[in-house]
């Protein structure tokens, strides 16, 4: 099954919306190694991602029907398995936003060629990446994940989160900051 065919997209969900268990099936198939992937960018555990994608995945086809067969259906439903996840958190472990007005991170904006640069020199496999970003707190790791991994702009995050725009650009930068910190720590100094 191809998802970046339309006749394939269109095949499923209409299956889907008929409640056809194989269609269902082939569609969770399908989407479930990246959707995983995404889920566990937000989660401390593999246990909490699966948790999170087995609820994602109820909501992607109680909302199926609204699909309108415009832009990519996988971002369609990456877009609901976020969301889901993001109310998930916040019902389960309330999120503690610092909104430190003046913390800076020593004179590096979330826009910065060179922390950029730096964070480019990094390269880790996806794994150690992932088990780093699980060390951050559900605030952090929330914020770290929609604007650098999903693209969120700060106003976007700051609406969805319910929190200001300083907000969210702060707990970016001090994510930034502990990752730095955790990569030293377990990899050694990065060359700049």
């Amino acid at each position: 099954m191809d998802l970046s065919n339309r006749d394939d997209v269109k095949m499923i969900v209409d299956g889907c919306i008929r409640g056809d268990r194989n269609s269902q099936h082939l569609l969770y198939k399908a989407t479930y190694g990246k959707m995983l992937g995404t889920c566990m960018r937000y989660a401390s555990s593999v246990d909490e991602a699966k948790d999170f994608l087995h609820d994602g995945f109820i909501k992607v086809f109680e909302k199926i029907k609204y699909f309108k067969h415009t832009g990519s259906f996988e971002g369609w439903i990456r877009r609901i398995i976020v969301n889901n996840t993001i109310d998930s958190i916040r019902k389960k472990n309330k999120m503690y936003f610092n909104t430190d007005a003046d913390y800076t991170l020593m004179n590096m904006t979330d826009d910065s060629e060179k922390e950029n640069e730096t964070l480019s020199q990094i390269n880790l496999s996806a794994a150690r990446l992932i088990e780093m970003i699980q060390e951050l707190s559900p605030a952090y790791r929330t914020v770290f994940n929609l604007y650098v991994i999903e693209e969120y702009s700060h106003k976007e995050i700051a609406e969805m989160l319910n929190i200001s725009i300083g907000t969210s650009k702060s707990n970016l930068a001090k994510a930034k900051m502990k990752l730095r910190n955790l990569y030293i720590d377990k990899y050694g100094e990065i060359n700049e």
